[in-house]
């Protein structure tokens, strides 16, 4: 074989591993809009089952929810201020 020739079949072979490479991006990058169109459905669904419930609770005197964004694992703000004396174990 002549250099001209194995040249020109070395560059069709880069030009099938690109188009190889090509397409398992386009999966990869279908996988990843379909996952995140699936995780707005379940967010939107879990957005109008918490505002069912609200609505129940509020209608039957139940406590409502205070807030969307809150986790029952969530720190409470007690109304107490940092301070100095609070902070004097820390500096040397």
């Amino acid at each position: 074989m002549s250099f001209e020739t194995t040249s020109l079949l070395l560059n069709w072979m880069e030009m099938g591993v690109l188009l190889a490479i090509l397409f398992r991006l386009s999966n990869t990058f279908e996988l990843i809009a379909n996952t995140q169109r699936e995780l707005r459905r379940a967010i939107h669904r879990l957005g109008e089952r918490r505002t069912a419930e609200l609505g129940i609770n509020q209608a039957f005197g139940g406590p409502g929810i205070a807030s969307s964004s809150c986790s029952p694992h969530a720190d409470t703000d007690t109304g107490r201020s940092t301070g100095p004396t609070d902070l004097a174990h820390l500096s040397p």
